[in-house]
């Protein structure tokens, strides 16, 4: 065999290789796809039984925590992909809600203000709530492309402070403090079918279950395996040829995408949009949340969503239950849901680093121990 002959030959085995490696890693994640699409259905199925249970209790406004959940649930997955899986450091994601939540509340208002008051009016608002946030992230990612560390924090901060800055100074446009205001539409057979509250919880649980698919299949897509190089090693992801800055960029947009959708969704199920409810503390919480959770996993994005409606709900209990003044009591009630939060995440820390979802893993791996030395 001649030199030529024998250089063609081990491309070709070369070519046959990364062919046979490709479609192993294609069948693998088409295997992948489909078991995340069975979990979705149930999930669907487990939430709408959940929501009919709930609605039978006579109690609606636990359907509109569950809705809250599904809101909050969007924002942790997206800032759990982009601090736990990509490793950048958001303090913002608070004002990429608020852009969602203005982008959706604006629309609203504008088609209702022509007479455009159908159900699909609440996809549209909810559509450019997205759009909103992916633009603003978009900037933000190219700014933290280029800083690290608590460079990215301190300007991911500044814009968690500008935005409802710019809500409350721009009145005209945003209504200042007080926000605005609208009306949701929903389908015209709820007021006879169902409460406005399950309505709302449906359209969370579309809402959140979507974005956990679309995010639990692109973590495990080759795409995925590169958003977490990136965060395990730089150097290391950029001599195997990935693009880092283009990376990070995504990773923000996509992260950027979620908070603005749940957003969008949180104005939607409270009918308003203002500067207050979308503060530099929001953003604090969604990250002590993530942290609580199990940081770098979507179920830990699950588990610090519930936290973030239960907590500030224990907090008003409390304060109910103390039989204060309406002045201390508001002050009080503010303080003590931060104070609870951080007193969670010490605890957390000590007794399990990682996180709620980390202990359950470690407690389920014990059990599964022990069953097979029992078996054996």
């Amino acid at each position: 065999m001649t030199a030529t002959e024998e250089v063609e030959n081990t491309r070709t085995q070369g070519a046959t290789t990364l062919a046979r490696a490709s479609t192993v890693r294609g069948g693998a994640f088409g295997r992948t796809l489909v078991r995340h699409a069975v979990y979705a259905l149930v999930a669907i199925v487990v939430l709408i039984v959940l929501t009919s249970a709930l609605a039978g209790t006579g109690n609606t406004f636990l359907n509109y925590q569950l809705a809250m959940v599904c809101a909050y649930l969007c924002a942790t997955a997206g800032l759990t992909f982009l601090t736990g899986i990509n490793g950048q450091l958001s303090l913002g994601h608070g004002a990429l809600m608020a852009t969602g939540a203005y982008g959706a509340a604006l629309t609203i208002r504008a088609l209702a203000d022509r007479g455009i008051e159908a159900v699909w009016a609440v996809f549209v608002a909810l559509l450019v709530g997205v759009l909103a946030a992916l633009v603003v992230g978009a900037v933000i990612g190219a700014a933290a492309a280029r800083l690290r560390g608590p460079y990215l924090a301190g300007v991911t901060t500044v814009i968690a402070i500008v935005v409802p800055a710019i809500t409350t100074t721009f009145d005209g446009i945003f209504k200042g403090d007080q926000g605005l205001s609208f009306v949701t539409p929903s389908p015209g057979a709820v007021p006879a079918l169902l409460s406005n509250e399950e309505w709302q919880a449906y359209l969370g649980i579309g809402c959140a279950v979507l974005v956990m698919f679309l995010l639990a299949n692109l973590i495990s897509s080759r795409f995925g395996r590169q958003f977490r190089a990136v965060a395990n090693d730089e150097v290391a992801a950029k001599l195997s040829g990935i693009n880092i800055a283009r990376t990070q960029v995504l990773a923000f947009v996509v992260s950027a995408g979620c908070a603005g959708l749940g957003g969008a969704l949180m104005a939607a199920i409270t009918q308003q949009a203002a500067p207050g409810a979308y503060s530099l503390t929001l953003s604090l919480y969604l990250l002590m949340a993530i942290v609580i959770g199990g940081l770098g996993s979507l179920a830990g994005a699950v588990w610090g969503a519930l936290l973030l409606v239960a907590l500030p709900d224990l907090s008003t209990r409390i304060t109910d239950s103390l039989e204060l003044s309406p002045d201390l009591a508001q002050k009080l009630d503010g303080n003590l849901a931060l104070a609870i939060f951080g007193l969670f995440l010490i605890i957390v820390m000590i007794v399990a680093p990682g996180g709620i979802q980390g202990l359950v893993r470690r407690l389920s791996g014990r059990l599964s121990a022990r069953r097979r030395s029992a078996g054996s």
